[in-house]
């Protein structure tokens, strides 16, 4: 039997989402059929809409000095605020979106670079979690931080 493919694009209003569509599909024929009844197909089916999230950072820190090899102090370093902002863009509400983040917390002979002193959430729940004794920590040697250019 002789067989059609085609493919249907549609678009949607952000002032009505849908769940799902339904297309009706009809073939038609001048000839005389036996059995007209199986020339009709309903479909339904479900509409997943493509999240358009924006993900922006900024700090109040832009430059910090990195002391040489054998100079390293276990003191201190200045404290500084970086925001992250995760930023719906599109008209619908997305649900169970969840941020990563790894932060580069050691230094040579795992030397403690960084820590998390606070954490201020807005619209959002935050778990700050340690590594686990199975998660591998790679350090960062100071040979690497050479090639770097930020």
């Amino acid at each position: 039997p002789p067989q059609v493919s085609f493919t249907l694009e549609l678009e949607f209003s952000c002032s009505t989402l849908l769940d799902h569509a339904e297309v009706t599909l009809q073939a038609t024929s001048d000839s005389t059929e036996a059995t007209p009844e199986d020339n009709v197909v309903k479909l339904s089916v479900p509409i997943r809409y493509e999240p358009n999230l924006f993900l922006s950072s900024n700090t109040n820190l832009h430059r910090y000095e990195v002391h040489p090899l054998g100079t390293f102090t276990h003191s201190s370093g200045p404290e500084f605020t970086t925001i992250v902002k995760v930023q719906n863009l599109g008209c619908y509400t997305i649900q169970n979106v969840s941020l990563h983040m790894a932060l580069p917390a050691l230094g040579h002979h795992q030397a403690t670079i960084l820590s998390v002193t606070q954490v201020l959430a807005e619209n959002a729940t935050c778990v700050l979690q340690r590594p686990s004794e199975g998660t591998q920590v790679v350090p960062v040697s100071p040979e690497d931080l050479l090639h770097m250019d930020r």
